[in-house]
């Protein structure tokens, strides 16, 4: 029996566990590492998920004691099971496996996709940020008006109690509270409801397809980060960002969704340098000729432009775009500006507790705040946060209605954004898979 350790961040580790490992008697899963969500370690993946070879559950630690893991516990394999790092930072994370003495491993799309027995359209990004769910709730709402029943089933964010989240169905805003989400679930799910669309995520993806396939005709896979499917796609489409050139072909596993897409969707033409879309254009057809090409606009809109016009304005934007995503700013500061923001607030002389920290640990985020909500804690600090500043106005960038979640004692800007084809191509693509697997 070969000693694993498989390294993830709450998500595509636990899915590779339960598709692969759970039954499989030739390995013995010894620990999780975690990383990139705060507060996700030092807790257990519960034995009523591990399954009967695992009462016990299997505990998780902090990524920093990986190598002090394999070690003491003479580790065989280390499975790689998280998404959104560079190929240098992974092929660091590889050395520092080998030189323990153990295997360093990625496990690929054969070992991992669950087949559905319904048509399947999956939406995956080479970047976190790219504009994932703004192309999966216009699909899901073309979908519609074409007279399916789509479902969205979103990558997982399970960083509650686990035992409780292994199939969660969000239709209402009453579920989100149901299911205690944090604002980053909130900002992935809440955008899905509002469109009319009824999500599924969780932890056991086995599971979460057949309840999901009960009610479907059509299973939309909404994906997290740069990660690839846990399905397989019957149209496999990837969202490439013009903003960040480059990135397409250097972070793992984004590039994956690159080189197997049969659509490529370059997103935020509206924003984006025409050069740098056209040098896009030109890596997607080297990398993958057979791609479909689709130009978008990232549209935004807000509420009530005058209310910002002239104003000092607090920007929050959403979180993971900027942390794991590198991005230096999104839609809220992108708002702020085009509707005449006459000042962006450095938000750092009013942060306080583990705003302090994020603000700490990305410095290169100025004129703005990243809406972090991973725990109880943290979102109260974003609300004290918010509310010592010196700002008129607060412009959220972040997909949900910051006020469900926070009390906000000054005028609140909500931004929207939205997908706009620049040439209109998906319905046709879309009738033209759903035919061929019906023909």
């Amino acid at each position: 029996m070969k000693k694993v350790i498989i390294m993830g961040a709450a998500g595509r580790d636990f899915h590779n566990f339960n598709t692969y490992f759970r039954d499989n008697k030739v390995y013995e899963v010894v620990a999780f590492t975690a990383t990139q969500i705060p507060g996700i370690d030092n807790r257990r993946y519960p034995g009523v998920l591990a399954g009967e070879n695992y009462p016990k559950g299997i505990p998780i630690y902090p990524e920093n004691k990986l190598e002090e893991l394999i070690l003491e516990n003479d580790i065989d394999e280390v499975i790689f099971a998280y998404s959104d790092v560079s190929h240098k930072e992974l092929m660091h994370k590889a050395s520092r496996v080998i030189a323990s003495g153990a295997d360093f491993k990625l496990m690929g799309t054969k070992s991992t996709m669950i087949k559905s027995r319904l048509p399947l359209i999956s939406i995956t990004a080479t970047r976190t940020g790219s504009g994932k769910s703004q192309v999966s709730r216009y699909i899901g709402i073309l979908l519609k008006t074409l007279g399916f029943k789509p479902i969205v089933i979103r990558h997982p964010m399970p960083y509650g109690q686990l035992a409780e989240q292994k199939v969660q169905r969000f239709a209402t805003f009453d579920d989100l509270a149901l299911h205690n989400c944090t604002i980053e679930e909130r900002e992935e799910y809440e955008p899905h409801i509002e469109a009319g669309l009824i999500v599924y995520s969780g932890v056991d993806y086995g599971e979460i397809l057949k309840e999901a396939e009960a009610e479907a005709d059509v299973i939309i896979w909404d994906g997290g980060n740069n990660d690839f499917s846990f399905y397989q796609p019957d149209l496999n489409i990837v969202v490439v960002d013009p903003l960040r050139i480059g990135d397409e072909t250097s972070y793992y596993p984004g590039e994956i969704n690159l080189l197997s897409a049969d659509i490529a969707i370059i997103n935020k033409v509206n924003t984006a340098e025409l050069t740098n879309v056209e040098k896009l254009k030109m890596t997607i057809y080297e990398n993958n000729p057979l791609a479909n090409i689709i130009l978008a606009n990232s549209n935004i809109t807000v509420d009530d432009q005058s209310l910002i016009k002239g104003k000092k304005v607090l920007v929050v934007e959403d979180g993971p775009t900027l942390t794991h995503g590198q991005m230096s700013y999104g839609a809220g500061v992108i708002a702020a500006k085009m509707f005449g923001a006459k000042e962006l607030i450095d938000p750092q002389p009013f942060a306080v507790g583990s705003i302090i920290d994020t603000l700490n640990k990305w410095p290169a985020l100025k004129e703005l705040v990243p809406a972090m909500g991973y725990s109880t804690e943290q979102i109260k600090d974003l609300e004290e946060t918010i509310n010592n500043s010196s700002a008129e106005v607060v412009v959220t960038g972040t997909p949900i209605d910051l006020s469900r979640v926070i009390n906000i004692g000054k005028p609140v800007v909500r931004v929207r954004y939205d997908l706009e084809e620049i040439k209109p191509q998906l319905e046709k693509l879309i009738v033209k898979m759903l035919s061929d697997i019906d023909g």
